[in-house]
């Protein structure tokens, strides 16, 4: 027996104008494929932040306070006319930037190598 078969007829389809554009939405991120970024664990205030990010690494808010005083002083020192002082002062300046330099390179390399939690 033959099985009858029944001629196939192609589905028409009616064409669907293109979709409009929509532009960018400022307010939302934008969608990457393949990425999914984690969500935010907690939000915290600058102060918060500041305390945490201190107690990390405690050096480079010290480094930061010795440059902003040494040039300080070697500022005041240099307007009253001392010059010995303002170029002790200076090359003071430059010892506590090297600090700061190098306290933030070994916290980047401290937390790089932390394990996650």
């Amino acid at each position: 027996m033959a099985a009858a078969s029944t001629p196939v007829v192609p589905a028409q389809t009616t064409k669907t104008p293109p979709p409009e554009f929509v532009p960018f939405d400022f307010s939302q991120p934008p969608v990457i494929e393949g990425f999914n970024p984690l969500p935010r664990v907690k939000d915290e205030t600058v102060k918060q932040r500041f305390i945490r990010k201190t107690k990390e690494n405690p050096f480079v808010p010290i480094g930061c306070i010795g440059t902003a005083g040494a040039l300080t002083y070697g500022l005041i020192a240099f307007q009253k006319g001392k010059t010995r002082q303002s170029q002790l002062l200076m090359r003071g300046r430059i010892f506590a930037q090297g600090f700061t330099v190098v306290a933030l390179i070994v916290g980047v390399l401290g937390a790089a190598l932390k394990p996650k939690q």
